[in-house]
């Protein structure tokens, strides 16, 4: 049912940042991520290869100031990128979601690709950093991708006790819920909405 290919590349630059995303919805979760901030690197890698996506990005940033340009620049880039690669939504599933343990920590995503962006996120993160990053700067990237890409999406950290974990939960259990929202169904006939458009 696969019409026409679904990738996207989004540049962005501004006088804090400069960002180049790309994306393949339909890849096999290759990618080459370099943010200058090694943890956020790891998690951007996790979520490709665990959402089957092809990602290439690259991100310079005023990380000599702190990395919350960076990291909220990212999230309004990958939203961008999604939404261009997600296309018409013709004959896509629109929603889902996943239940997904790390060790201690279980993370829950549900999400929704109306086109009525709106976040609920019920993480409290378990540690204040990690590394240098202060955890709190992923509700920003999620807060921004949550409006470029016209996503309600809903991140819920049922358990968690070490932060690593906790947002590596976190960042599996949302590439398996997009992934699952991206994927078509063969019985669905042109947008799955009874209004006729997303």
């Amino acid at each position: 049912m696969k019409k026409t290919k679904r990738t996207a590349k989004i540049v962005r630059k501004t006088k804090e940042t400069s960002i180049t995303v790309e994306i393949n919805l339909d890849g096999s979760g290759k990618s080459t991520v370099s943010t200058g901030i090694p943890f956020l690197n790891h998690m951007l890698e996790l979520f490709a290869k665990h959402g089957l996506f092809d990602l290439d990005i690259s991100a310079k940033g005023d990380l000599q100031i702190d990395c919350h340009h960076t990291i909220e620049d990212l999230g309004i880039v990958l939203g961008d990128a999604i939404a261009k690669a997600v296309g018409d939504k013709k004959g896509i599933r629109r929603y889902g979601w996943c239940i997904l343990p790390m060790d201690e920590a279980l993370a829950m995503v549900s999400l929704d690709l109306s086109g009525r962006p709106y976040l609920v996120y019920d993480l409290v993160p378990p540690a204040a950093k990690v590394k240098d990053i202060d955890t709190r700067l992923f509700h920003e990237f999620f807060q921004a991708l949550s409006v470029k890409s016209g996503m309600n999406l809903h991140i819920i950290l049922m358990k968690g006790e070490e932060a690593h974990h906790a947002f590596e939960a976190v960042f599996k259990s949302f590439a398996k819920a997009l992934d699952q929202a991206v994927s078509y169904d063969s019985r669905i006939s042109g947008v799955l909405s009874t209004k006729g458009m997303l």
